[in-house]
């Protein structure tokens, strides 16, 4: 049925899947990439102000993503 790269991925999913029967999944938030794309020069100029000031640009742009559209509700 599901063979290939990601056939065992998808196994673990299903079991999961049925393990929680309706809950909700208790798996934690996991980290992942958001890309953009920028003129170089820009970026150059955000990545040694940043730098100056002491932060990274991951830093500002979620802190600048939070302040607009806030944080999702939990329950």
């Amino acid at each position: 049925m599901s063979s290939g790269k990601y056939g065992s991925l998808i196994k673990q999913a299903r079991k999961l899947e049925n393990q929680n029967s309706g809950q909700e999944a208790t798996i934690p938030d996991k980290a992942v990439n958001l890309s953009i794309k920028v003129p170089m020069s820009l970026r150059r100029h955000w990545v040694s102000e940043a730098k100056r000031q002491g932060t990274t640009l991951t830093a500002v742009i979620t802190e600048a993503l939070s302040h607009r559209f806030g944080q999702p509700e939990t329950e």
